[in-house]
């Protein structure tokens, strides 16, 4: 294998996981549900790579002859956030739990944050991203003070107007608030700016992601150390603390990023660079999961769908191209947070056209097959497929 490139569908979940019950997630089903609300997706080219053939969706059967291999994975990791999804994705299983603080954090966490900064925050408690601006925005505006909240995720999120507080002001906020979160076991620390009035408050793309450091090598690290080139596009840098990449860019919403996804494949191409591209495509659960707009969620669908062949069309002959995602949001279900479900896997290649790959136990089976593929030496738990694709 000369490249492999994942793109990861942030919060595409594929149906409840067997232990959806000890999340509260009995019933969860993001790609089913939306397909069922909105009176069935159109996904031509997902479908006919098999998207229908691994879950039933109202609106895309399943394909006679898919274009490619296709699955499920299930969560295997404690949690239902991107950093141990990806983290997983990536070969690393995560068996300790993040903490988490819903009935907000305690003084002897805040206090020294608020102390070293030098303004206190506001809110302190669990709330969804956008309420939370609009309840408390005109105050931070007036005060200064930050807004501080968690969600039912291990995070720690500071939201501030960017009048009020500068990007690299906020960000500098976060780095504070890192250091201090590690001792809690504080799975990630999010800068979450926002323009506009009250009333009409906006986040934007400026979003970063501070995250606890992965406690050992995941493929990026591997892939990296071995010589090869490490592409991350989205939040990728973030989730992964900048470990194991040799280039990452930034994304503004998904077009931007499905563009940066061709770009970054065709200079490899180009130039001869044997290496991995890992990328996050966040609007599915920023802009539609979280915020419960399952005909937003489609409609975002649709435009990853529209690029899939662009996709496949600029892999090389020695290719590889997963596709997959890191859990669930499901925009129907009652609560606004993530929720634990398997995970759809596609995979385009040479040999890799109709193959079922049958549900897989851990999302580590990515990262155990991109290994094969590139000759080194097997780690973790996941298990490859390597031989059913190429």
């Amino acid at each position: 294998m000369e490249r492999a490139v994942v793109i990861v569908l942030d919060s595409c979940g594929a149906g409840e996981a067997p232990d959806a019950d000890r999340y509260g997630d009995t019933g969860s089903d993001t790609l089913g549900n939306v397909a069922r609300v909105v009176g069935g997706l159109r996904l031509p080219n997902l479908g006919a790579a098999g998207l229908g053939n691994l879950h039933q969706l109202r609106g895309v059967p399943p394909a006679h002859q898919p274009t490619m291999a296709f699955g499920r994975m299930t969560p295997s990791s404690v949690g239902k956030d991107s950093t141990t999804g990806h983290w997983e994705i990536a070969g690393l299983r995560t068996t300790q739990p993040h903490s988490l603080f819903p009935q907000g954090f305690p003084p002897e966490l805040t206090g020294p944050i608020e102390a070293e900064f030098g303004r206190p925050f506001l809110g302190n408690y669990a709330a969804s991203g956008t309420v939370i601006i609009e309840d408390l925005g005109a105050e931070h505006l007036r005060t200064g003070h930050p807004i501080l909240y968690t969600s039912a995720d291990s995070v720690f999120q500071i939201a501030c107007h960017h009048e009020v507080l500068s990007l690299s002001e906020l960000y500098r906020l976060c780095r504070i608030a890192r250091r201090h979160c590690n001792r809690h076991r504080i799975g990630r620390v999010i800068a979450r700016p926002f323009v506009g009035k009250p009333g009409n408050f906006q986040r934007t793309y400026d979003r970063k992601d501070f995250s606890m450091p992965p406690p050992s090598a995941t493929l990026l690290d591997r892939v990296c150390d071995a010589g090869m080139t490490v592409w991350g596009v989205g939040k990728t840098e973030d989730l992964f603390c900048g470990r194991g990449l040799t280039r990452s860019e930034h994304t503004e919403g998904d077009l931007d990023g499905l563009r940066k996804i061709e770009d970054a494949l065709s200079r490899m191409v180009a130039g001869n660079r044997t290496g991995l591209i890992l990328a996050n495509l966040v609007d599915l659960d920023m802009r539609y999961g979280h915020r419960q707009d399952p005909h937003g969620y489609a409609e975002g669908l649709s435009l990853i769908d529209d690029w899939i062949p662009v996709v496949v069309d600029n892999l090389g002959e020695q290719d590889l191209l997963f596709i997959t995602a890191d859990h669930g949001t499901d925009p129907t279900d009652d609560s606004t947070d993530h929720t634990r479900e398997f995970v759809p896997l596609l995979v385009a290649g040479r040999k890799a056209a109709g193959t079922d790959l049958g549900v897989r136990n851990q999302f580590s089976d990515v990262a155990a097959t991109i290994t094969e593929g590139f000759g080194l030496p097997a780690f973790g738990e996941g298990s490859s497929f390597w031989s059913e694709v190429a």
